[in-house]
């Protein structure tokens, strides 16, 4: 069998696209984590002599997501694959992946195209084989964590059930958006077509914000509100 062939390099060794993930639709809203993400990344680019030729960023996506469902994230891998740029610089590895699976693949895929994936916490450089090593292992700690929060939090929400205690937390919204929201999704729209309908709409989030998604509007179908609307239909 012989061995996939590396692309062409087109991008001087020195540049990088920039990529960061927000988990949450409150991070995503308010900017912080995003921000803060670009300043850890803008302060290793230029430690390192690197020039930044492209941001990408994923705003309320889980980490635990493949790339086919992380638009931002594709679209700098495409950038680094089609060479124009040498590498892909995140914040933190957890903001690229943690998927213990995915980021092996994405660490392979960036050996067989020949450009860099590089982040900025652990300095972690995957062009090099102490560097995969630390890779993989902070992917496989990074799932573990996740998994155990996933956990905790599925027990504690049994526990509460089980004392009888009512799911979910009061909306912030007004009652008209909530029973806006409630109708459309008994109507049979999705997620994400009602949110794109209040974003439209120019109506704001419980937080402020200007774009809803569809974990948002998943939010506000799950609180007390909502659920009292369903009760009373």
């Amino acid at each position: 069998m012989t061995a996939p062939r590396r692309r062409t390099r087109i991008a001087p060794e020195s540049t990088v696209v920039a990529y960061a993930r927000v988990s949450t639709d409150e991070q995503a809203a308010s900017g912080a984590g995003l921000d803060a993400q670009r300043i850890a990344i803008e302060a290793e680019a230029q430690r390192r002599g690197w020039t930044v030729v492209g941001w990408h960023a994923d705003e309320g996506i889980s980490g635990g997501k493949g790339v086919e469902h992380r638009p931002g994230l594709a679209a700098a891998i495409e950038a680094v694959e089609s060479g124009r740029a040498a590498g892909l610089l995140a914040a933190k590895l957890d903001r690229v992946s943690r998927s213990v699976l995915d980021t092996a693949s994405l660490m392979e895929q960036a050996r067989r195209g020949g450009w860099e994936l590089v982040t900025c916490d652990l300095a972690i450089d995957t062009s090099t084989p102490a560097g995969e090593a630390t890779a993989s292992m902070m992917a496989v700690f990074s799932q573990l964590e996740r998994r155990l929060i996933s956990q905790r939090t599925r027990e504690a929400l049994a526990v509460k059930k089980a004392q009888g205690v009512r799911l979910g937390r009061p909306s912030a919204l007004p009652r008209e958006v909530v029973a806006r929201i409630v109708a459309a999704k008994a109507g049979g729209a999705s997620l994400r077509t009602i949110a794109a309908e209040l974003t439209t709409d120019v109506v704001p989030t419980a937080q402020g914000g200007a774009k809803w998604h569809a974990s948002t509007v998943k939010a506000v179908l799950d609180g007390q509100d909502a659920a009292r609307m369903r009760a009373e239909k």
